[in-house]
C-alpha cells in the first residue's frame, strides 16, 4: 500500500507548496526579483498537489476504494468456493448425478468422434473415386481424339 496510504507524492508536493507559500512574503521583501519566480512557482506547486491528490483518489476508486493487504489475499485464496451445479429444474445436483452426466456426455462424444471418423473415411474414398473417374474420362477423351486423328489421316491419304 505504501507510505501514507499511497498519498506520499501528494504530501511531499503539498509540503513543498506550503513552504513556498510561507516563504513568499519573506523572501520577496529581501529580493524583489524573486517575486516573478514565486508568482509562477506557488500556483504551479498547488496545482501539482491537487493533481496528485485527484489521481490517487481515482486510482483508489478504480481498485475498489481500498487496496487488499497480503493477509486479505491469502484468506481469499483459502476460502475459494466450489462451483455449484444445478439441474434443469433448479435443484442442486449431487456428485453421483454429475458423474452420470459426465459419463453420458463422454459416451456421446466418443460416438460423435467415431461417426466423424467414418464420414472422413467415406469422404476420402469418394475423393479417390472421383480422381479415378477423372482419369477414366481423360483416357476416353484421348481415345476419341486418337480415333478422330486416325480418321483424318485416312481421309488425307485418299
Amino acid at each position: 500500500m505504501g507510505y501514507l496510504g499511497n498519498h506520499l507524492a501528494t504530501v511531499v508536493t503539498g509540503v513543498f507548496a506550503a513552504v513556498l507559500t510561507g516563504l513568499w512574503p519573506v523572501l520577496v521583501d529581501f529580493a524583489p526579483i524573486l517575486e516573478f519566480v514565486f508568482i509562477m512557482a506557488v500556483p504551479i506547486t498547488w496545482f501539482l498537489t491537487f493533481t496528485c491528490w485527484i489521481s490517487q483518489k481515482s486510482t483508489d476508486y478504480s481498485h475498489k476504494h481500498a487496496p487488499q493487504t497480503s493477509h486479505e489475499k491469502k484468506s481469499l485464496s483459502k476460502n475459494k468456493q466450489v462451483a455449484q451445479v444445478y439441474t434443469a429444474d433448479g435443484k442442486r445436483a449431487s456428485q453421483s448425478e454429475i458423474k452420470e452426466a459426465k459419463t453420458e456426455f463422454t459416451q456421446q462424444l466418443s460416438s460423435l468422434k467415431e461417426s466423424v471418423k467414418i464420414k472422413d473415411d467415406e469422404i476420402e474414398r469418394l475423393n479417390q473415386e472421383i480422381s479415378n473417374l477423372q482419369t477414366l474420362v481423360q483416357i476416353e477423351s484421348l481415345k476419341t481424339e486418337l480415333a478422330n486423328l486416325k480418321m483424318l489421316a485416312s481421309k488425307s491419304k485418299k
